[in-house]
């Protein structure tokens, strides 16, 4: 390989290209978190039990996304790869095999949210009380997970072939129509019945029906690459299927065990209390806001990496992975001061007890602090590796310092030492360094940059 020192980049057309692909990622991200906080508030003005119930009935909707997530996340490699040799075709079948795989996982999580429902929440909580305000949730929103096994491998391809805006429509569509109705269902609004948690799932699965529909005319309209024969989307041959299930696969061992060290979290913090929880519940959706919009930049460096990869320039990916590193790092930065400068009115918005609204700001300031090694970890692992293919490294990282280090620490912290949440959470923070040093040794390395469609 080439020396990759002599090597620039045209700062003014990074930028351009990086703002085209992120801003509406990040965008979209905001609107999403947003409207995620503002359902949160309206569930939270029922009481703090009631709060805390939708915190564990959402943890198998967190898991079953996440490992949605990381599959597709896996299949954008090839996606991004494909669109920088502008093979539309082989997009497609990509797409098709990622839908297929998606609603076979499904399924599965269908059977154990509508079935066995108690035995799922039972997990993260030994109280009957909010074991029963969460049961109706979960079971509504079981059905959710059969309509995101078409949206999520549909919004990755928007965001592949750079067709961002898209997904910024779609959801902005869809979100802002969650949160109508949520209004309208929970408090029994214009005629309709008071249902509380149940109205909030009943309004979230509506909206994800509306957003399979919006999806389904962007797809197929005359403009779209995706437009082309159904019968494409579910070409795919046996070398296809096995190079996308070896690059898959890691990812979504990554995102499903990422998501389930998350979830145990949730079993360690519930544990301290129920004030202490629904503060780290609120938390959770104010800093969501947030490290959406900072996470953009890591979906744009998979976008970008993978199309540059795709063209068959390695020194030129190289020298542009560690631009998007340093202009991500940064921005963290700056988006973590942001958070701790308006936490104590965000917070405010919460129906919490004082200690409640303490442990929430406290919360809130290690989110801060920390947004910066955060998002470099997270370019790293979800932008430059799986944009070069190198899903494996990325998946043993994650995970090692997701439980060896992380989830140890989550129960150590809690029930072990008894801190206050706040200092359980930022102690849980601490696999940032190891994660951080084992991310940079490789990225220095360059073993992370792979062509996976060679061949295909």
């Amino acid at each position: 390989m080439a020396q990759d020192r002599g090597l620039t980049l045209d700062q003014g057309a990074l930028y351009k290209k990086l703002a085209k692909i992120a801003i509406p990622i990040s965008i979209q991200g905001v609107v999403s978190a947003t409207l995620g906080l503002i359902d949160n508030l309206m569930v939270g003005a029922l009481g703090e039990a009631e709060l805390a119930a939708v915190g564990i009935a959402t943890q198998i909707f967190m898991i079953h996304y996440m490992l949605l997530f990381g599959f597709v996340g896996g299949t954008a490699t090839f996606m991004a790869q494909f669109y920088g040799t502008k093979d539309y075709r082989n997009i497609r079948k990509v797409v098709g095999f990622a839908m297929t795989v998606a609603m076979a996982a499904g399924v599965v999580f269908f059977v154990f949210g509508f079935l066995l429902t108690d035995t799922v929440l039972g997990i993260y909580s030994s109280d009957p009380a909010l074991i029963a305000l969460a049961r109706p949730y979960v079971k509504i929103g079981s059905i959710t997970f059969f309509f995101l096994a078409v949206s999520v491998p549909v919004e990755m391809a928007f965001k592949a072939t750079q067709q961002t805006k898209i997904p910024l429509v779609v959801s902005t569509v869809v979100f802002t129509t969650n949160t109508c109705l949520n209004y309208v269902l929970i408090f029994g609004k214009f005629g309709a019945p008071a249902m509380g948690i149940a109205g909030a799932a009943t309004a979230t699965t509506i909206a994800r029906f509306l957003e399979i529909l919006i999806m389904a005319v962007f797809l197929f309209r005359r403009s779209n690459c995706f437009r082309g024969p159904v019968r494409d989307f579910f070409g795919w041959n046996r070398d296809m299927m096995t190079r996308i299930i070896k690059n898959a696969t890691p990812t979504t061992m990554n995102e499903f065990f990422w998501s389930l060290g998350q979830s145990m979290y949730v079993a360690a913090f519930a544990r301290i209390g129920t004030t202490a929880y629904a503060a780290y519940q609120a938390a959770a959706a104010i800093n969501s806001i947030f490290s959406y919009a900072a996470f953009s930049i890591g979906d744009a460096a998979l976008i970008l990496v993978g199309e540059k990869l795709g063209e068959g320039k390695k020194d030129e990916t190289y020298v542009l992975a560690k631009k998007l590193l340093k202009i991500g790092t940064v921005f963290g930065i700056i988006v973590g001061v942001l958070l701790i400068a308006t936490a104590m009115p965000l917070v405010g918005l919460f129906n919490l007890t004082e200690l409640g609204k303490v442990y929430c700001f406290r919360i809130l300031l290690v989110y801060g602090l920390c947004m910066g090694p955060s998002l470099y970890n997270g370019i790293n692992i979800t932008g430059t590796l799986r944009g070069g293919g190198d899903t494996r490294y990325a998946m043993l990282t994650e995970v090692s310092c997701t439980w060896l280090i992380a989830v140890p620490l989550a129960f150590l912290a809690s029930l072990v030492l008894h801190m206050p949440i706040y200092l359980a959470v930022l102690v849980v923070r601490l696999e940032d360094v190891a994660k951080g040093i084992l991310l940079t040794k490789r990225f220095i390395s360059k073993k992370w940059m792979n062509n996976v469609i060679t061949g295909l």
